[in-house]
């Protein structure tokens, strides 16, 4: 049965004896030193001296430091950068200045998992990953909810580190829904497969080729958008909410007769198998190897990509239709992204 902790199994008082350095104020960072913030805990952010998220995150209240000076002030550091990058910032601006009993917290396995980062044998290692993004997660804690978390224990020279970790799950606001406890390698290898077979690279092909069969077969572009990218959130809500079976029982008796005789017609044993292959790219770090490559080379395939899914017809038919929906917030990619 898997261990998963709550508010009752933490130690808010901890949390806020600690000092706390939160390094990065992007999607994960700005949300994790807010709730820090609003929780009593004693937080300071973390960036490197040009940072244009300075200005962010002291506009918000809070205390910016160097890497360099938020390591030799804190009792626990929290990386919330990017991947490629953290391995160079950990190099530079963490490790020289690193002493026996701290703490390093991650919110993704990914750089311990694969190596690309090694703490000295008297620092603790651990991780707090919210399952969301980060503005999802500040969303969850303004309203007085949560967002669940997983929690690893990678080093523990103190005999402290899980505590510690508890008592920043409390600070974020994830406790309240729940913090499944996991390891480095399971965190790291689940995420990476889920982004890329499901929630990311599976549902975003699945949603364009629906919305190109039926563009191809004469059908309306608008009316291929609605019904193959729209409704996507209608279908979430529900299994979100309540699962798969309640997702059938809420959609009508076609759709559910529908999902039983077509979804295995879409994914078939070639998608399982192509699913394996993927686990297994991760599973080896070929995956890692060939993303640090792509990364430090200048992201050229990464932005191509980009370019063609920012100019692809679904995207300028969603556009022109979210704008016709006054009850939409609707989100716009920056410029030069």
């Amino acid at each position: 049965m898997a261990t998963v902790y709550y508010e009752k199994d933490t130690n808010p008082d901890l949390a806020k004896s600690l000092k706390i350095a939160v390094i990065g104020y992007g999607s994960q960072g700005h949300a994790h030193a807010l709730n820090l913030k609003d929780s009593g805990c004693n937080v300071r952010v973390a960036l490197h001296a040009e940072s244009k998220s300075r200005g962010k995150a002291e506009e918000a209240g809070l205390e910016v430091l160097t890497v360099d000076e938020a390591t030799k002030w804190a009792d626990v550091m929290m990386f919330c950068t990017p991947d490629v990058p953290m391995r160079n910032i950990f190099a530079d601006n963490v490790a020289p200045h690193l002493r026996d009993g701290q703490t390093i917290l991650f919110a993704h396995g990914f750089n311990v998992h694969y190596g690309f980062i090694s703490a000295p044998e008297g620092v603790d290692v651990a991780m707090i990953a919210p399952k969301g993004p980060g503005h999802r997660l500040r969303a969850e804690y303004v309203t007085g909810s949560g967002m669940p978390a997983l929690v690893a224990v990678q080093q523990n020279p103190s005999g402290h580190a899980k505590d510690r970790a508890l008592a920043y799950a409390w600070g974020i606001g994830c406790a309240k829904a729940g913090v499944l406890e996991t390891t480095f390698k399971e965190e790291t290898e689940t995420d990476l497969f889920g982004e890329q077979a499901v929630l990311c690279g599976g549902l975003t092909e699945l949603i364009k080729a629906g919305y190109e069969t039926l563009v191809e077969a004469g059908y309306q572009p608008e009316a291929a958008y609605f019904e193959c990218l729209h409704e996507t959130k209608l279908i979430v809500d529900l299994l979100y909410e309540g699962g798969l079976s309640y997702m059938r029982y809420s959609v009508s008796d076609t759709a559910e007769w529908g999902d039983y005789t077509a979804g295995k017609k879409i994914i078939t044993e070639e998608s399982r198998e192509a699913m394996r292959g993927l686990l297994k790219d991760i599973q080896s770090g070929e995956f890692a190897e060939n993303w640090i490559k792509e990364s430090e080379a200048g992201s050229p395939n990464l932005l191509a990509h980009r370019k063609a899914g920012q100019e692809h017809s679904i995207e300028k038919v969603g556009k022109e239709l979210r704008g016709m929906m006054p009850f939409l917030q609707q989100k716009e990619v920056p410029q030069n992204n």
